[in-house]
């Protein structure tokens, strides 16, 4: 039986298929109002301060195509990372 999160939770574990430096440095997943997303993570270091910064994609959106932006958050990689080109900014 895997593992299902409670609404608003998630969790991050570290990317071990990394093969690039662009790529997430955490991958894992959250519920969010009910939605299931994927979560990419990155460490970013900005004026001396350490922080995280996040990209989710609905878990639902397969078919290569954004989804909507009230729900969405933005686009998302797969998993592994192999996709990404780095953070969303």
């Amino acid at each position: 039986m895997s593992y299902e999160h409670k609404d608003n939770t998630g969790s991050l574990f570290k990317n071990e298929k990394r093969t690039k430096d662009t790529q997430a440095q955490a991958v894992g997943s959250a519920v969010i109002e009910g939605v299931a997303y994927w979560v990419d993570a990155w460490t970013n270091e900005k004026n001396g301060a350490k922080y995280q910064s996040l990209k989710f994609r609905r878990k639902d959106n397969q078919g290569g195509t954004k989804a909507p932006p009230a729900k969405s958050f933005g686009g998302y990689p797969s998993s592994s990372g192999a996709e990404d080109d780095g953070p969303p900014f």
